[in-house]
């Protein structure tokens, strides 16, 4: 069944430059891989990539222990699915790497995505996304918890 699944997560995906979109994706059978900060680091390091690359602007983004939200701006001629194969792609070879393993799935394939509406408040979406470990109760405050960035601070 979670092919069939997969397959209908790409019905309709369009990448529109300039368009924000909130992606998740989750990790291989959930295995909280990201309770490790420093395995967390390495997804941080991939978001980063692909701003650096000029792919995306990074709105928002939290990083919890099976999971990736991120907010973001799609840059002109870029596919949506192309960035987050990237993103996952990077992130699982580097995590190959500090594990000493290869070809260790990190990742479940496929994705959610949504495209913000303008007259749906941004802000407000980043304030959820970030919210998420206090929603989880894996911090009391949102400065205690490592995993996270908006662009509004």
């Amino acid at each position: 069944m979670p092919h069939y699944h997969g397959c209908n997560l790409r019905k309709g995906r369009v990448s529109i430059p300039g368009q924000i979109y909130l992606i998740t994706t989750v990790t291989w059978q959930r295995l909280s891989l990201f309770q490790d900060f420093y395995k967390g680091r390495i997804v941080v390091d991939s978001l980063r990539r692909m701003e650096w690359a000029g792919c995306v602007e990074s709105l928002a983004f939290v990083i919890m222990p099976d999971h990736l939200r991120w907010l973001f701006s799609l840059k002109a001629s870029h596919s949506l699915t192309a960035i987050v194969e990237q993103v996952k792609r990077y992130s699982a070879y580097r995590l190959d790497r500090l594990q000493g393993k290869t070809g260790q799935p990190v990742w479940q394939r496929g994705f959610h995505d949504h495209a913000l509406r303008q007259e749906k408040s941004i802000r407000t979406t980043a304030r959820y996304i970030i919210a998420n470990p206090l929603r989880a109760g894996l911090a009391a405050h949102i400065g205690d918890y490592a995993l996270w960035d908006t662009v509004w601070l």
